[in-house]
């Protein structure tokens, strides 16, 4: 048996890693990098203890109450996750449309690239005005 398949046995019916694990991951790393570079007691204590109960969540077996910390952490960043995941989705779009504001009622409207100077019609307030895509 090799390495992989002992790992695989061990975590068998244990919660593993989630998205407030790895949450806790960072800021656990992050702390214990300050603490390196300031040097001071509080850094350490509070790095040790994060990565502490992040492992103890990944080891964990109570997997209803580890899924529920998820759960809640979830809930607690849905606003901040959906903003990123909007502003990424606004970065793609631009590789292939132009986004351009109706001067009137601010509606956001998306034109393909080189088509040229186009006159746009806003779908709100049915203004026209011409953009160069």
């Amino acid at each position: 048996m090799n390495v992989k398949e002992k790992l695989i046995r061990f975590m068998y019916g244990r919660y593993g890693v989630d998205s407030f694990g790895k949450f806790l991951l960072v800021i656990g790393l992050i702390a214990l990098f300050l603490s390196g570079s300031e040097d001071r007691l509080i850094f350490i204590l509070i790095s040790w203890m994060i990565l502490i109960y992040e492992y103890y969540r990944m080891f964990s077996k109570d997997i209803h109450r580890r899924s529920a910390e998820n759960q809640w952490y979830l809930n607690k960043t849905a606003k901040l996750r959906n903003f990123f995941y909007r502003q990424k989705n606004l970065m793609m779009q631009r590789r292939t449309h132009h986004i351009y504001k109706c001067p009137y009622c601010r509606q956001k409207i998306r034109i393909p690239r080189g088509k040229g100077r186009v006159e746009i019609r806003c779908p709100r307030c049915s203004t026209t005005f011409i953009k160069k895509s």
